[in-house]
């Protein structure tokens, strides 16, 4: 089990990192790639990511920055990537969507709704194959669970008992479109961790917005994975508090100011930091301190970002038709 505070740590940091460039992408529109924050979704990936080895294997989605920064991802190849520029991450040629850090078990993002779900399935029966006791795990939102992908990935490593832990972040929308317009209404016969059940697939429901119980649901689906039992499916409600994509708020437009004010004071940040006040009687002082720290972390990663170079046309097929990408 982590230490809360660490757990408290690891969001506070992706919450001032994702903050940060936010306002830079918004203010100086040098970041020319689509960013999808997860501002407000912190204690899934930090809870989930907590619960797993180094050589455990992450996949997400489009919305891929805190699941990235909370396996270890560098922030200096994330930010660099966000850049366009020759050192970030994917050599500046994926932007926020792609995002890679093979050496610390972050195997990759993408943008097409659900595609990871297929590879993450894939990955982790082959590595069952190969008699290894390592766990992958992928990220997606309740709008991957409307995709095909889902299903067909779903009976498959139920069938074949593959270790992957499948981790739905349901924000109960869809860029725009509530999950109340697109799933029937009996949620407790139709829901998302019901029709992995349907599967034969254990899954449980959890406050996503709580880092301590999404950490305990993680560490009984690694164990679940590791023991030869098969898939695990995790529901982790939640909310975004920025816009589907972009720097920007939607409240009072996409989604209704009341709804978004009862999740702001869901936050899990604030959450982590009351229950651990008894017991630690200056977390604020550190929670401030911290915040100060990843501010100066953000903008010496931003530093270096606008000073690196942008990849050249010689090496425009790096990566494609076969050709490797060159690290030096």
């Amino acid at each position: 089990m982590a230490d809360p505070a660490a757990l408290l740590r690891g969001m506070v940091r992706i919450r001032r990192i994702e903050e940060e460039l936010a306002d830079l992408y918004r203010d100086e529109q040098e970041m020319r790639t689509p960013v999808h924050f997860s501002v407000g979704q912190e204690a899934a990936a930090v809870g989930v990511c907590a619960a797993l080895r180094e050589d455990d294997l992450v996949y997400t989605g489009h919305r891929s920055h805190a699941a990235y920064l909370a396996k270890g991802g560098d922030l200096t190849g994330m930010v660099a990537e966000l850049y366009g520029k020759e050192t970030g991450c994917s050599g500046g040629r994926g932007g926020s969507v792609h995002l890679t850090d093979r050496a610390v078990g972050f195997a990759g993002s993408a943008a097409i709704l659900g595609e990871m779900i297929s590879v993450a399935t894939g990955a982790a029966w082959a590595l069952a194959k190969q008699g290894s006791s390592q766990v992958v795990a992928t990220f997606f939102g309740d709008g991957a669970s409307e995709e095909g992908v889902f299903h067909e990935s779903l009976n498959f490593a139920a069938v074949h008992r593959i270790p992957v832990v499948f981790v739905c972040e349901n924000n109960s929308y869809s860029i725009s479109s509530p999950l109340s317009a697109r799933q029937p209404a009996n949620s407790a016969t139709t829901g998302i961790t019901e029709r992995a059940r349907a599967y034969g697939i254990a899954a449980e429901r959890v406050d996503g917005n709580d880092v301590s119980l999404v950490h305990e649901a993680m560490l009984r689906a690694t164990a679940h994975c590791r023991a030869g039992q098969g898939p695990y499916l995790l529901e982790l409600d939640t909310y975004r508090w920025r816009e589907h994509v972009g720097p920007g708020f939607d409240t009072g437009i996409d989604r209704p100011e009341s709804e978004v004010e009862g999740w702001l004071e869901r936050c899990p940040v604030r959450r982590s930091t009351a229950a651990l006040r008894a017991d630690v009687p200056d977390i604020e002082e550190q929670v401030a301190s911290w915040d100060q720290e990843f501010r100066d972390e953000t903008r010496l990663a931003v530093t270096a970002a606008k000073a690196a170079p942008f990849p050249g046309a010689d090496r425009l097929t790096d990566g494609a038709y076969g050709r490797p990408v060159d690290a030096s």
